[in-house]
């Protein structure tokens, strides 16, 4: 949470955002600005944008792998000028996507479960295709943004649906979908560019399965945006097979897999959520290293990212959000919120919160109704301006017009639970991460994960991480992953 209020208000408003991820596969996606607006060409540089939404990863290994196998693949692909970057970003979401200035991205999330070099470039081959084959420009050009202006209300009424995604998706970020023509180009130019530089195509249509399992387990804590984004069909796993097996004929060679080496390459990743940058438990999210709680209203979903925490009714009929609104004191950051959320009759009143100097402020957001066209009232607003020393915390509560009634009261409780995080317990919370380990003649997964101390109820979850079944027999040597501290 280290962006600015006016940063988040410009971009979540001027400019087409891209997709979230947490899922394994690769979902590809730039939202898309209007015609009239040009994204900016970010290029061989990660877009600003995408990183604050994602953050980062430390991971100076990993991003030199990736760095080294994107460029030996896009040198091979159709339009190598086209391709122009690669970057490991620090989200739990299972995911990979490009955008239309040519940049891959793929989430921490998905690379934990590949099982295997082939299976990440057969993904990295299916992003780069969509930059080929210009799939992105495209969608661009025939599609209009799907607004990510939150904060500016622009889509709440009878469309605060819209911005209320499931927690496993970005909130009120636009995604590109591509349909099955773009999809069949682009897992033909994954297959045709994987083999090219050595590795065997199979292994993306393997990891097809994995995502698949992960959308339909109960257990999972993600559900795969690439399934969403990236539409998938019965018959794509067979085609991909196909397309492998005669690629493979054509090489006239065996061609790579490589589980041990990728295997070794993520040990010690970050899995799930990092504790670090905030999370819930029971209805609660607290924050470590900023050291605050406040309490999640019950039944709501809930989307953390490093620019902000985002709540929304499970009806999509209200949003609360925090994020980080400066230091310039209370006063001055409640006029300039006022304006910037475009406020009539707006009301101001200084409080205080669980010993933190506080300010309330009510009133109704102005603006172009996007089913009528017409001026009005877009969304009723009850927003809470906490200080905790020089940093001043923003929790924006957006409902429909004439609805505070029946949602001020779920803002002002939010609002009033916000304190001082102290419980030591919460505050060490340390992230889990993926170990590597090696299996005994004999072992099936599931007596290997006993063996290493995994919970029963984590077994399906694992073996969806392995790429296995639990049932799976495993040779003595065979490493596997498990999940610890």
């Amino acid at each position: 949470m280290h962006t600015t209020l006016s940063h988040i208000l410009y971009a979540s408003s001027a400019l087409a955002l891209l997709p979230l991820a947490d899922s394994h596969p690769v979902a590809t996606p730039a939202a898309s600005a209007p015609a009239a607006v040009a994204l900016p060409v970010q290029g061989a540089q990660p877009d600003p944008q995408v990183i604050a939404q994602f953050g980062l990863l430390d991971n100076a290994k990993l991003q030199a792998y990736i760095d080294q196998k994107g460029m030996q693949m896009g040198r091979i692909s159709d339009r190598p000028a086209d391709v122009k970057g690669f970057t490991v970003v620090d989200s739990p979401i299972i995911n990979a996507f490009a955008t239309p200035d040519g940049h891959v991205y793929f989430t921490r999330g998905i690379l934990a479960h590949f099982n295997n070099e082939a299976q990440f470039s057969g993904v990295l081959g299916h992003e780069i295709g969509h930059i080929t084959a210009r799939h992105g420009q495209k969608q661009q050009t025939r599609s209009t943004i799907a607004n990510g202006a939150l904060i500016l209300g622009s889509i709440l009424s009878k469309r605060v649906a819209s911005i209320a995604q499931p927690a496993s998706q970005v909130v009120g970020l636009g995604l590109l979908k591509y349909g099955r023509d773009d999809e069949t180009e682009s897992d033909q130019l994954g297959v045709k560019y994987s083999s090219k530089i050595g590795y065997d195509p199979a292994s993306m249509a393997d990891f097809f399965l994995t995502l698949s399992r992960t959308e339909q387990s109960s257990g999972a804590a993600t559900v795969p945006t690439f399934l969403s984004s990236h539409p998938n069909s019965a018959d794509r796993y067979s085609n991909v097979k196909k397309l492998a097996a005669q690629a493979e004929q054509q090489a006239g060679r065996q061609l790579a897999v490589n589980r041990d080496q990728y295997l070794r390459l993520i040990e010690g990743l970050p899995y799930g959520d990092n504790p670090r940058e905030g999370y819930v438990e029971n209805s609660v999210f607290y924050h470590p290293d900023l050291k605050f709680q406040f309490p999640i209203p019950q039944g709501w979903k809930s989307q953390n990212s490093p620019s902000q925490f985002q709540m929304a009714e499970p009806n999509g009929k209200a949003v609360q959000i925090l994020l980080p609104a400066g230091n310039k004191g209370l006063d001055e950051t409640a006029q300039a919120l006022s304006q910037q959320l475009k406020l009539q009759n707006a009301q101001a009143q200084k409080t205080t919160i669980n010993g933190f100097p506080a300010m309330v402020i009510q009133g109704d957001q102005v603006g172009q109704d996007q089913q009528t066209g017409q001026q009005g009232i877009t969304a009723s607003t009850l927003t809470y301006l906490i200080q905790d020393s020089q940093t001043i915390y923003a929790l924006v509560g957006l409902c429909g017009p004439g609805t505070l009634g029946t949602y001020g009261d779920t803002f002002q409780r939010t609002a009033q639970g916000f304190r001082r995080l102290t419980d030591a317990a919460k505050i060490n919370r340390q992230p889990e991460r993926i170990r590597i380990r090696t299996a005994k003649a004999g072992q099936t997964l599931a007596s290997a994960l006993a063996a290493n101390g995994i919970s029963s109820k984590r077994y399906e979850e694992m073996a969806i991480l392995n790429g296995m079944k639990t049932t799976d027999k495993m040779t003595a040597g065979m490493l596997f992953k498990v999940v610890g501290k």
